[in-house]
């Protein structure tokens, strides 16, 4: 999300009809607008919208055929507007059009959060002191977040009661079956195997659904989370599997993204696993965590499920993002990752 590029001709947006959208819709805003599309975000096209109101951020549908329940940028407007009173790190919510007349597809808009996007989990340009402070920080602000009170948010019915991960299986098995375009084996044991050995679900909060370093704008200056990004995946459910999920980043090797196995400890600075556990224990007041391993293949199968979504869409020609076919080609790497945890796991 860090740079901005050229506009295609299939991303482009009605300025007339969208400048009236955000007369009547957005407090305070004045045109003229002109804008220009994020790099990253390869789900939702993401734009900066510039006037002299100040700048703002547009979230979109992509166009085209979709996934039923994929892409619901309805419901992250709506947990961002129900944590943005409690002073959790979001941007501040303007406004959601559902009326799909004005774009073409659904959208909102919320204020643009200016801080630092990382990508690379190794932080190669800073400090060990600089990169302890950023993982407390990324960690901290993920215990928040799972000690928020959902209820007291507006949120209490925005995921359905019950087993998290029997519903987050079953969901993720039919996204995987509607994106399916050949047979995976590794694919097919875990879709067996994992209904199987669900865990047991102790606590229910707000999970993001996607935690992760270059989800999340950091202060200028600052060890601070000033905004959380992306909450398309987010919902009501085990914390354990947000958690879980940020820590995939300690058993994925260093590739220019999230990954930083073997790069942690006093020398980088990166916290190891094992503090950072003892960090979100103590802040969410747990003794400890069962054995990770169901969790990582869990995450893996899911992040399966989302990529090959990816692969779907390069094939029919509707993704949204220059790296989507990059990304596709990762989804055998994911599936053998998957198994391989869950044959730790006992499978």
């Amino acid at each position: 999300m860090a740079g901005t590029i050229a506009v295609e001709d299939r991303d482009r947006l009605d300025l007339d009809r969208l400048t009236a959208w955000m007369e009547a819709n957005v407090a305070g805003f004045a045109g003229p607008l002109s804008y220009a599309k994020f790099a990253g975000g390869q789900s939702n096209p993401t734009y900066k919208l510039i006037s002299p109101s100040g700048d703002y951020v547009l979230r979109r549908k992509p166009f085209g055929k979709l996934l039923p329940s994929a892409h619901a940028v309805d419901r992250e407007f709506r947990v961002i507007a129900g944590l943005y009173p409690t002073g959790f790190p979001v941007a501040q919510p303007y406004g959601l059009c559902t009326d799909e007349s004005v774009l073409g597809t659904m959208f909102y808009v919320m204020g643009f959060a200016d801080g630092r996007n990382l990508w690379d989990g190794t932080l190669p340009d800073y400090t060990p002191a600089q990169r302890t402070a950023i993982y407390h920080a990324m960690g901290d602000t993920l215990a928040a977040l799972h000690n928020t009170d959902y209820a007291a948010a507006g949120l209490d019915n925005f995921g359905k009661p019950g087993n998290y991960f029997a519903r987050q299986v079953e969901r993720w098995t039919k996204q995987y079956r509607l994106a399916e375009t050949e047979h995976m084996p590794e694919v097919e044991r875990l879709i067996d195997w994992l209904p199987r050995t669900l865990p047991e679900q102790t606590r229910t909060s707000i999970v993001h659904g996607d935690y992760r370093i270059d989800n999340m704008i950091l202060h200028p200056g600052e060890p601070r989370v000033i905004a959380v990004l992306d909450w398309e995946l987010s919902t009501l459910g085990d914390p354990l599997a947000d958690f879980s999920y940020f820590l995939n980043s300690w058993v994925s090797q260093p590739e220019g993204r999230s990954g930083v196995m073997g790069h942690t400890g006093p020398e980088t600075g990166i916290p190891t696993l094992e503090e950072m556990v003892e960090r979100y224990c103590a802040a969410t007041g747990r003794d400890g965590l069962p054995d990770l391993n169901w969790y990582f293949a869990y995450n893996l199968f899911r992040l399966t499920g989302i990529i090959q979504g990816i692969k779907r869409r390069v094939i029919d020609g509707t993704a949204s993002s220059a790296q989507a076919e990059k990304s596709a080609a990762g989804v055998y790497r994911l599936a053998a990752a998957a198994w391989s945890f869950a044959e730790k796991a006992g499978a």
